[in-house]
């Protein structure tokens, strides 16, 4: 029997072996990664050095974590590495190993496979359309209380309403210290990073850790590499003795090392996905069959109000070679809902002109 593991995104292979595409012509609005792809001077590096790739990585990672610690403006003692997010995100949940867990609904479904595996009681804050998927942090630290839940993951912002808290929000939810934190911040880099983080909070705060990934702003999810920042020792302590010896491989750390300090990449790509968001939201929004939510991250959430599913909306922009995220397996929304990430200016726009046919049309 073949076991069927859960998807992020569109798998491009099968879609071109399916539809007989080639599979460079595919564009896929669905994974979420910055489409203006690797920072050049971290892929000039890389190939620079690619001798290195027959040395074992530094088993302390320091200039990997210098790099990280100039980006972030954390103390390298407070920084951990890890085989990208997912592996962070479950060490974390082991460690916490909580009878009861609080998930967003909607939200990222790789929290709620890992609490399942330890068992949690899971409970869900159901976030409503008609609040625009805008979470209501009274509510959300009543049932904290109430429920006496131990750990609290989501993402900021969150996948894939696009809704946000804000650093003081987080700060308010923070102060519940009977209760742990997990703080996804793969999409916080393609906001206000400033008003949106939560990392300098570690300096008051002991009860959370905050992860992040280069997958996502970097467009690196093939290097598998992610970090987490913490203020709590007796964390910093346990994610150091789980650690595998060189568990981050040399492409990481090769490329890791200057990404971060690229300034000039890093405000490019912001100045881009800022622009391409507002844009698209705006057009979207003059099409009186959808209702189109504000996002934060780099990706937006639409609603189909004519009765039309978002299945059939994506088997039409399929034929186009235009890959769309049906939202039906996402908790709390239905067939009628989907998100689309955003890529270069060309393929947006070719994306809207096609979103605008389907309507048009009555397809």
């Amino acid at each position: 029997m073949k076991i069927k593991k859960d998807s992020h995104g569109a798998n491009l292979f099968e879609l071109a072996r399916k539809y007989k595409f080639d599979v460079k012509e595919i564009r896929d609005f669905s994974s979420n990664i910055n489409p203006l792809g690797n920072s050049e001077k971290a892929i000039n590096y890389l190939k620079e050095n690619l001798n290195l790739f027959t040395t074992y990585p530094d088993p302390e990672y320091f200039d990997l974590k210098n790099s990280i610690s100039t980006y972030t403006k954390i103390d390298e003692e407070n920084i951990i590495l890890g085989s990208g997010t997912t592996e962070l995100i479950c060490n974390y949940i082991r460690l916490i190993n909580p009878k009861k867990a609080l998930l967003l609904s909607p939200c990222y479904s790789e929290y709620e496979n890992e609490l399942k595996k330890i068992n949690a009681q899971i409970f869900y804050y159901n976030l409503k359309e008609e609040r625009n998927f805008k979470a209501d942090l009274k509510e959300i630290i009543k049932i904290i209380k109430d429920e006496k839940i131990e750990l609290f993951a989501f993402a900021n912002p969150n996948n894939p309403t696009g809704s946000i808290f804000t650093k003081e929000e987080i700060e308010d939810l923070l102060k519940n210290e009977s209760c742990n934190f997990l703080i996804d911040e793969t999409y916080v880099e393609f906001t206000d990073i400033k008003r949106y983080t939560s990392l300098e909070l570690i300096k008051k705060y002991k009860n959370f850790l905050a992860v992040r990934s280069t997958s996502k702003f970097f467009a690196s999810p093939g290097i598998r590499l992610g970090y987490g920042i913490s203020g709590n020792e007796e964390v910093l302590e346990s994610f150091s003795k789980k650690l595998i010896l060189w568990g981050v491989n040399i492409a990481a750390e090769i490329m890791g090392k200057v990404m971060f300090l690229d300034r000039d990449y890093e405000e490019r790509v912001y100045e881009h996905i800022s622009k391409e968001r507002k844009y698209m939201i705006s057009h979207l929004k003059e099409i009186k069959d959808l209702k189109v939510y504000e996002s934060q991250g780099n990706f937006i959430l639409v609603k189909i109000l004519n009765g039309k599913s978002a299945k059939d909306l994506r088997e039409y922009l399929l034929k186009e070679k235009m890959v769309i995220r049906d939202c039906a397996s996402f908790k709390n929304l239905d067939e009628s809902f989907f998100r689309f990430c955003l890529l270069k200016t060309e393929d947006n726009r070719n994306l809207l002109r096609g979103i605008e046919e389907f309507f048009k049309n009555k397809i």
